[in-house]
């Protein structure tokens, strides 16, 4: 093996950048005060926390993905128009839940079976609900293996960002199961509110596997990596805190903005917050651990661990934040919420890391390693050690076997395919809604249960002909994918004609939605007579403009955020070079970790699809943390060639020192996003594994081996025009 040679280029001293002294001084006196006034920042923190929650009008959210669209969008125009030309009837919905009843034996209805059903629906009608307007038995079912009811109720309750639908259902069910025993049926409630009910208890049930998971993830691994309960107990009591008052000021924020996020955001920002907040924490200790193994005293080393970490750590933070807020230039008024949920989470993660950290270390002193005594001593890091001298001495090697892995898992991403129904896909298969559904389609079409919604208006406002509503009627029933067109209702004015149109594909499967996309809307458009002009809406095509609006966003916010990264970037290494092919890596770790969710999802697991949102939460996700990773690599890697260092010495160097850091970090990240997985609905999972998979290929392929490596072989060059990595030009040494 090529002996590595750690020293290297002499050369006279460079006076430091004033930018950049100005930066580290500014740590320094920040670290110094806060290790002064440990109990003023703690006051301080409870203070804000207790105010914040006390005053916090809480976090809307909504299952309503039409109100994720812009106005301009068709699905929204078509709704529109619907309360403009049927002011009354655009007043309800009514079939906002559906009752569905069926034999326990499977076979057909019996006449006997109908009464009773007829007899049921009526009870529930008399009862008046509060929020249910009407019980109404819906057509026969041509097979008679099914009958439906349909419960209507107020749209301003159903689109509502509150529980009241929720809490309809859930009396609606409750008042059912009396009626039900000794019939020979069973039944089930499904719909729009339905699935509201189910999906806030899936959220309510994520959130405390979740929260269990992660504690007890980061718990064990703490304890194996410091021997100590107290630091271990320190980023979840910490973190605790911090997270009560992120959840104010991003409720403050929305309220003020009058942003909905979906149903699980509030799970996202658990394991956002005890994700990063945890690696914030680590990569601030393993500092002052190295810096007490120096020599200095406790409170010393503190000021030295904020000074040296603190750039580093606000750059990555600034680096996620910046990927974050870039959603608010999302058409999806969803993803403008979790933006910027997400970026003032991570925001007071940071100053938590940064204040509250070091002022209850500096209190603590060396008492929070107890009962370890290991941080006393320089660990081996043989591992670590001999990864570092191999990739110094072979860093070709090293880039390409990670690069090609990478590239491998890459080319799958070709084979991804959307999936719309956020709804559906935010609740458990075994969920009420999603059985009676299922038992729903054995008796009607697929596109019966929510049937697109198509509107004929004349352009002068002039009522429109019998002739126009009915060729027009005709025309649309000959189309491809058109299971049925019900009789049209002709608005008061005669203006306006809706038609009831069923498809022959499951509303929310992705060949509906580039059924209506591609070929059934335009087709509708043109059928529309002279002097008149149709629209389309409907929840199949609401899919269809999100999945526009995502293919918007995908040229819009990817680039945004990227660009804003490579400045951060550009500003901390005071260098042009290393920052695109830092951002080159992000990039292909995020199309290998979407390649590799294909792989696992549509391919092992023989699902349909992938989320529609999944690439933007991969992107996001994986280009912030994947940054983060880089930016600490990065700027230990210029810190180690600051002390005359080779590049490949530098590199050997910054994997024995920072390999662990990552690794740890990269371990508790990966393990708290994978325990989404655990919350039992399909959003959840995939998010939680894409996010996971993308995290340990920043943190143990692109971070560990793909970025020193190739700045090992792109040498000194890397620091063009800055040159940052010659001696002399950052902070001094000790």
């Amino acid at each position: 093996m090529e002996r590595v040679r750690i020293q290297g280029r002499g050369g006279g001293r460079r006076p430091p950048g004033g930018a950049e002294e100005g930066r580290r001084r500014f740590f320094a006196r920040l670290g110094a005060a806060v290790v002064h006034h440990p109990w003023r920042v703690i006051a301080l923190w409870v203070v804000a926390a207790v105010a914040l929650i006390a005053t916090s009008p809480g976090l809307p959210t909504t299952t309503n993905e039409s109100s994720f669209l812009p106005k301009h969008y068709e699905s929204i125009e078509a709704n529109t128009l619907d309360a403009k030309a049927f002011p009354q009837a655009s007043r309800t919905v009514s079939s906002a839940a559906i009752i569905v009843f069926a034999r326990r034996d499977g076979g057909a209805l019996t006449p006997a079976d109908t009464a009773r059903i007829s007899a049921i629906v009526a009870t529930l009608d008399r009862r008046r609900i509060r929020n249910i307007d009407a019980v109404t038995l819906a057509p026969e079912s041509p097979n008679r293996l099914v009958e439906a009811a349909l419960v209507a109720m107020p749209k301003a309750i159903v689109n509502g960002t509150g529980k009241a639908a929720a809490d309809a259902v859930k009396v609606l069910r409750a008042d059912i199961r009396p009626l039900i025993p000794g019939s020979g049926l069973v039944e089930g409630v499904t719909g729009t509110a339905a699935q509201q009910l189910d999906s806030q208890q899936s959220s309510n049930r994520a959130d405390q596997i979740v929260l269990a998971a992660t504690l007890l993830l980061i718990l064990v691994l703490l304890l194996v990596i410091f021997r100590s309960p107290i630091i271990a107990l320190m980023p979840i009591i910490t973190i605790a805190l911090v997270s009560q008052a992120a959840d104010g000021l991003i409720a403050d924020v929305n309220k003020a903005a009058n942003l909905n996020a979906d149903s699980s955001i509030t799970t996202i920002l658990i394991v956002v917050l005890f994700g990063i907040g945890t690696d914030y924490i680590l990569f601030l200790m393993f500092r002052y651990r190295e810096r007490l193994r120096m020599g200095e005293d406790p409170r010393r080393a503190m000021v030295s661990a904020v000074t040296r970490a603190g750039e580093a750590i606000a750059s990555a933070a600034g680096a996620v934040m910046v990927a974050f807020l870039a959603l608010v230039l999302s058409t999806l008024s969803v993803l403008r919420a979790i933006g910027p949920a997400l970026a003032i989470a991570v925001a007071t993660m940071l100053v938590a890391a940064l204040t509250l950290i070091p002022a209850a270390v500096s209190l603590l002193g060396t008492r929070v390693f107890w009962p370890s005594r290991s941080w006393q001593r320089e660990p081996r890091a043989a591992r670590f050690s001999r990864i570092g001298v191999s990739l110094a001495a072979r860093p070709a090697v090293f880039a390409a076997a990670s690069g090609i892995l990478l590239l491998a898992l890459a080319v799958s991403a070709l084979g991804y395919h959307p999936t719309f129904d956020l709804s559906s896909a935010g609740i458990p298969s075994t969920a009420e809604s999603r059985t009676a559904l299922q038992t729903l389609e054995k008796g009607l079409p697929p596109g019966s249960t929510d049937p697109a919604q198509v509107y004929l208006h004349s352009a002068s406002g002039r009522r429109l002909s019998a002739g126009q509503i009915s060729s027009f009627a005709s025309r649309v029933r000959a189309m491809r994918g058109v299971g049925a067109v019900a009789p049209p209702r002709v608005s008061p004015d005669g203006a306006t004609a809706y038609y009831s149109v069923t498809l022959t594909r499951d509303p929310g499967s992705t060949a509906a939605v580039n059924l209506v996309k591609h070929s059934l809307r335009p087709e509708i458009h043109a059928a529309a007579p002279p002097g008149t002009y149709a629209l389309v809406g409907g929840l199949t095509a609401v899919f269809a403009d999100i999945q526009k609006a995502i293919d918007h966003d995908y040229a819009v916010v990817f680039p945004a955020a990227a660009a804003v990264i490579l400045v951060i970037l550009a500003l901390l290494l005071r260098s042009v070079v290393a920052p695109w092919y830092l951002m080159a890596s992000v990039g292909l770790g995020f199309a290998a970790t979407l390649g590799a969710s294909v792989l696992v999802f549509q391919g092992l697991r023989g699902e349909a699809g992938l989320v529609f949102l999944l690439p933007v939460y991969i992107y996001v996700f994986v280009v912030a943390l994947g940054t983060d990773y880089n930016i600490l690599m990065i700027a230990r890697l210029r810190e180690e060639a600051r002390q005359g260092h080779t590049p490949r010495g530098a590199a050997a160097l910054t994997l024995r020192h920072t390999g662990p850091t990552i690794g740890s970090a990269g371990l508790i990240l990966a393990g708290t996003f994978a325990s989404l997985s655990l919350a039992g609905n399909t959003i959840l999972s995939q998010l939680g594994f894409a996010v996971a998979c993308g995290i340990a290929l920043a943190a143990f392929v692109m971070a560990m081996f793909f970025t020193p490596s190739l700045t090992a072989l792109v040498g000194h060059r890397a620091w063009w025009p800055g040159h940052g990595d010659e001696p002399g030009s950052g902070p001094p040494a000790g």
